[in-house]
């Protein structure tokens, strides 16, 4: 059980990594906690949050970074929904008109969200109709220096058909998958949505790092269900 001192230093740590891709100083927090503490009382904080395995050190004299287990506890206690700007909105409803019964306009709708979420889409019509885009927003993601794990999501695109007819019955409504719990592989999470578009029964989802926007993500997911029930 975390204090309400250890919950905020949390969701700080989270949102500014998240924004950064940047391990967080204690300094870095001084001013963003608007409490009267030192760096050195963060210091003793973040030692009990590593205690807890929510952040770890990646290096000597580094700041720190979330784990998956800090990205879950952030998402099941501190996320606050965040309302899409209007700029996102009037895109989002511009869309409302089409007939989103057709597969090549729930495509230009996932286009879309690829340049809105920076991430890739990825859209189950049915388990074995499977379509994507976005990749090379992914793997221009800091993250995906790593050769090693671009291969390993190199090798699931490959077989997206499979893993996508695997996960098709677990997607209920909002469902989101963080870290090595995600099919897509370690390093990465998906934020889905199971929709319906006329008689047809589908998902939708947002592919990236962990280190994704999960506030922004899933607004997107969640207003593209209310387009499908408007369409």
């Amino acid at each position: 059980m975390l204090t309400k001192r250890q919950n905020k230093i949390l969701e700080i740590l989270i949102d500014d990594y998240l924004k950064t891709a940047e391990p967080v100083g204690s300094l870095g927090l001084v001013d963003k906690l608007k409490e009267d503490i030192s760096s050195a009382t963060i210091r003793n904080e973040f030692a009990m949050l590593e205690s807890a395995g929510l952040i770890i050190q990646p290096h000597t004299s580094a700041g720190r970074i979330p784990t998956e287990k800090g990205y879950r506890y952030y998402l099941q206690n501190l996320l606050q929904e965040k309302n899409l700007s209007s700029k996102c909105l009037q895109t989002l409803a511009s869309i409302v008109a089409k007939d989103l019964n057709d597969e090549s306009k729930i495509k230009e709708l996932a286009k879309t969200i690829t340049d809105i979420s920076k991430n890739a889409v990825l859209v189950g019509f049915g388990p074995e109709n499977v379509y994507y885009t976005g990749l090379s927003n992914l793997f221009a993601q800091p993250e995906f220096r790593d050769y090693n794990l671009v291969r390993h999501m190199s090798q699931i695109i490959d077989h997206l058909d499979e893993v996508m007819n695997g996960i098709f019955d677990e997607v209920n409504d909002l469902t989101i998958w963080v870290g090595k719990e995600n099919p897509f592989g370690a390093g990465c999470s998906v934020v889905f949505y199971k929709y319906q578009s006329g008689d047809f029964v589908g998902i939708f989802g947002i592919l990236g790092p962990t280190r994704m926007d999960y506030q922004k993500n899933i607004a997107l997911v969640k207003n593209i269900n209310n387009l499908f029930k408007e369409s």
